[in-house]
């Protein structure tokens, strides 16, 4: 059994886990998931990446998630010794990141995606989209401050897009800044602010008054301390991402030091990189998502009996992994091509919501059909699938829905903005 040090209401420091089915222990005998051999164009730098957080996801993320989803807690001892493994912040050079390929940055979030959604997604915030912000954004003054703590995890951060009128609409956020002396002076609110409720560093975006532009704040403050004006509140009963913490925050004349405006956000355009990075790492998650149901059915249907055979030998079941290997492989590819254009600074917005919107739908289509393939225990968290199934559902909507995504590549092909 694993134990969690976990302080509890009761006294007690530890929970304890109860063990999960052997079919855990055999998902790692199955993994016939690169039919492309996409593994021969890897670098020995980028196949040692991938093999390492492969190792950590099924040694500490499989054991132990379940607990976390099913409780709907946050993961600080999981986050923590992610931290230890020294590839915090990808593809950020110096400051204590790794400055990895742009392909072994998303081999990292496709392996975290094949442990748990929310681990992923806590990635994807924090790494891929705050850090490449600052790094992108930042002045050097602010690098210096703000990364290299990031890098360790000893602060954890959020970013503060979206609004509660405004999902998708977000070039008409209402949140409002304006400068008073020292200090910018933010109001306003934001809807679905993964770790908002205790991030180190929040980075809120707002419409700035003097001229009207578009803005990025830090709102620092101590894990757990008040600060003035700032409340945020944990969203309840989630049935997606659970062990991802997210908040509605409302900022009330919320004071912020003018060095904690990053030096170089202006305009929403500026907001619109930071999402174009974010939704190549969201890209990659959909594609860990479906290699780890199609992974936990395969090994499932390799030994569930039933009518006499193992479920592996019916034709309907050999259909169903032959069509997920096809959404598989045709994702890979995706998520490749676009790590590649990254490399070469080529990527553009419409590219990357292609891919979201490519994996995000292939990712749904697997994980129901490897809820299917296992029946009654398709539902159970000991098995896996349910919670990758869950998941899937908040990485089709976040960071863009598909409907989203959609009209930013139709907009690329006709040239017509079907947005008003």
């Amino acid at each position: 059994m694993t134990t969690i040090a976990q302080p509890r209401e009761d006294g007690q420091n530890e929970t304890v886990v109860p063990p999960t089915p052997e079919i855990s222990a055999e998902i790692g005998r199955y993994r016939h998931t690169d039919f492309f051999d996409v593994s021969d164009i890897l670098t020995a730098e980028e196949r040692a990446v991938r093999d390492k957080v492969s190792t950590f996801v099924d040694d500490n993320i499989l054991p132990e998630i379940n607990y976390y989803w099913e409780n709907a807690e946050f993961p600080f001892d999981l986050v923590a010794r992610w931290a230890e493994l020294g590839l915090v912040g990808g593809s950020v050079k110096g400051y204590g990141s790794p400055g990895l390929t742009p392909l072994a940055e998303g081999l990292i979030s496709m392996q975290l995606a094949r442990g748990d959604g929310s681990m992923a997604l806590i990635n994807s915030v924090h790494s891929g989209m705050n850090m490449h912000l600052i790094d992108l954004l930042g002045s050097d003054e602010q690098k210096q401050r703000w990364l290299p703590s990031m890098a360790r995890c000893e602060k954890l951060s959020a970013f503060a897009l979206t609004e509660p009128a405004h999902g998708s609409d977000v070039v008409r956020m209402d949140t409002r800044a304006h400068r008073e002396g020292d200090y910018w002076v933010l109001n306003g609110a934001k809807r679905w602010i993964g770790l908002g409720t205790f991030a180190d560093l929040v980075l809120v975006w707002a419409r700035d008054e003097d001229n009207g532009g578009v803005g990025c704040f830090v709102i620092e403050r101590e894990r757990d301390e008040e600060v003035p004006g700032y409340t945020a509140t944990p969203m309840v009963r989630k049935t997606a991402m659970r062990a991802m913490i997210n908040a509605d925050i409302t900022l009330e004349n919320v004071k912020v030091p003018v060095e904690n405006r990053i030096a170089g956000a202006h305009q929403f355009s500026d907001a619109s990189r930071a999402l174009t990075k974010s939704r190549q790492s969201i890209a990659w998650d959909g594609l860990g998502h479906a290699i780890a149901a199609y992974e936990c059915a395969l090994a499932y249907v390799m030994q569930r009996e039933q009518f006499g055979k193992p479920l592996a030998k019916f034709q309907l079941i050999q259909d169903k992994l032959a069509n997920m290997v096809a959404d598989i492989t045709g994702m890979q590819t995706v998520c490749v091509r676009l790590a590649q254009l990254e490399a070469q600074g080529k990527v553009k917005m419409e590219q990357a919501a292609l891919a979201k919107l490519n994996t995000a739908a292939g990712a749904r289509r697997v994980t129901a059909m490897a809820r299917d393939m296992l029946g009654g225990n398709g539902v159970l968290l000991d098995y896996h699938v349910a919670r990758h199934h869950c998941d899937v559902e908040g990485l089709y909507t976040f960071e863009g829905t598909d409907t989203v995504q959609s009209l930013i590549v139709g907009r690329a092909v006709t040239g017509m903005s079907a947005f008003a």
